[in-house]
């Protein structure tokens, strides 16, 4: 069944139902707890939430892993891509498949797509960003590089690129460079590096979460001394559009 799925699509099946992929490979790979008082050590199982997600999204019904019935007859993919081994036709993305056809078969993420983040489109008439020096449209990277070069996301779907702007957060980057931003974590509830807007004003910048007598507040600061920081309070048109998860400083040579 799902065992014979190799790591990459573990890992789109995981994003397709909204599940951990690392546990679920655990699970698959038969990954035992750490021993009992007595000695004995028993598999990871698949939580019951976990399994019921994982029958909502490909389909399989409720119960299909209480069960233990016959292989249903059809999987939605949803963006994953099939590609039988030995075959090397690729079955279109969305495309009703037989999930009997998952014996033996390889389950290909495609490629991701990470966008210029559209800032008119965050503010409607636009997001003032001052002193950038131009953009970077876009990236198109492979399934390995996301895994291996981005932590702690809630998707690869909602990666965008930010380029550099301003000064205030040098030595950290330099303006033109490139930052990677989770469009799916819009609130500062830790304190990190977030883009976010005040009024039409965009920032990237450290957000700091500071309790005082009045609730907390949000302090944001810059890496660059030569800027004070400033206290984001209740009132502020205050919007977070994600969280910097990956920034590249460029040198000259």
């Amino acid at each position: 069944m799902l065992a014979n799925v190799v790591e990459g699509g573990i890992r789109a099946i995981g994003d397709e139902a909204k599940v951990n992929w690392q546990t679920l490979d655990q699970v698959l790979k038969g990954t035992l707890l750490p021993p009992r008082a007595d000695g004995s050590r028993s598999p990871r199982r698949l939580g019951h939430e976990a399994a019921m997600k994982i029958e909502d999204a490909l389909e399989l019904g409720r119960g299909w892993f209480d069960s233990n019935s016959a292989i249903p007859s059809h999987l939605n993919p949803g963006n994953i891509a099939l590609k039988k081994l030995g075959a090397g036709t690729p079955i279109v993305p969305g495309e009703k498949v037989s999930l009997a056809s998952l014996r033996g078969a390889e389950l290909v993420e495609q490629d991701t797509t990470i966008e210029q983040f559209d800032t008119g489109g965050a503010m409607g008439s636009g997001l003032v960003l001052h002193d950038q020096p131009g953009v970077i449209r876009k990236w198109v990277v492979s399934p390995e590089w996301v895994q291996q070069n981005v932590h702690r996301i809630t998707s690869p779907k909602n990666l965008a690129i930010v380029t550099g702007f301003g000064d205030s957060m040098r030595p950290l980057y330099n303006p033109g460079d490139p930052l990677l931003i989770d469009r799916g974590i819009d609130r500062a509830d830790i304190d990190g590096i977030y883009f976010f807007r005040v009024g039409d004003e965009g920032f990237v910048k450290r957000l700091q979460r500071i309790p005082t007598l009045q609730g907390v507040i949000i302090r944001a600061k810059s890496e660059n001394l030569r800027y004070d920081p400033f206290d984001i309070v209740d009132g502020m048109d205050f919007q977070v559009f994600g969280r910097v998860v990956k920034a590249w400083r460029g040198e000259d040579f």
